[in-house]
């Protein structure tokens, strides 16, 4: 199989199997690009999914936007972000035609409600995976901790679920990145 052909399957099975959006594609995302392929080692996919938070668009199509070109360049480009829309457009005009002529029967309403907790799960499940990528691993038999990395995230989650501080998640992302140039400034002219 081509080089450009793995990345069209991949993203399109990403862009088929996340339901849920973004956050619940990471461990798809994680998987294809990571463990299957070796496209990016775990700290790149960090670096990936905060490049992808960062700029606009959804998380899926920035990631297969950054896989693809560094795989295969702007072919890659083309080809990863085709084959992640793909399923979305299909998917999205049948789900409407469907929607459209059973939304009233009660089949529908309790499958899309018992879809949900499926989809938190997944999120919640992305989200400590990222979790431990960002503040170091933690597991029952080893904890090995980034105690200045713990302290930005509980003081960005604070601030963004506090209800006195109004500052956006964009700021939020704009204060973080600067902290951490502080921080690695004072570590490398600090501690040398």
């Amino acid at each position: 199989m081509t080089v450009l052909f793995q990345l069209f399957f991949s993203f399109f099975q990403i862009g088929l199997f996340s339901i849920g959006g973004g956050y619940a594609a990471m461990p798809l995302i994680q998987a294809q690009t990571v463990d299957i392929h070796h496209w990016l080692t775990l700290t790149e996919f960090a670096n990936l999914v905060t490049i992808a938070e960062m700029t606009p668009g959804p998380i899926a199509i920035n990631s297969a936007t950054f896989v693809g070109m560094k795989v295969a360049g702007l072919s890659g480009v083309l080809v990863a972000t085709l084959g992640n829309v793909l399923p979305s457009c299909i998917i999205i005009i049948i789900l409407a035609r469907l929607y459209e002529k059973y939304s009233k029967q009660t089949l529908l309403k309790n499958v899309l409600e018992n879809v949900r907790p499926v989809v938190v799960a997944a999120i919640f499940t992305a989200g400590l995976a990222l979790l431990q990528l960002a503040v170091g691993s933690i597991s029952l038999e080893n904890l090995q901790l980034d105690i200045f990395a713990l302290i930005v995230f509980i003081l960005a989650f604070f601030i963004l679920n506090g209800k006195r501080l109004h500052i956006g998640p964009l700021v939020l992302l704009v204060l973080g990145a600067l902290v951490g140039i502080g921080y690695e400034l004072v570590q490398q002219y600090l501690f040398v």
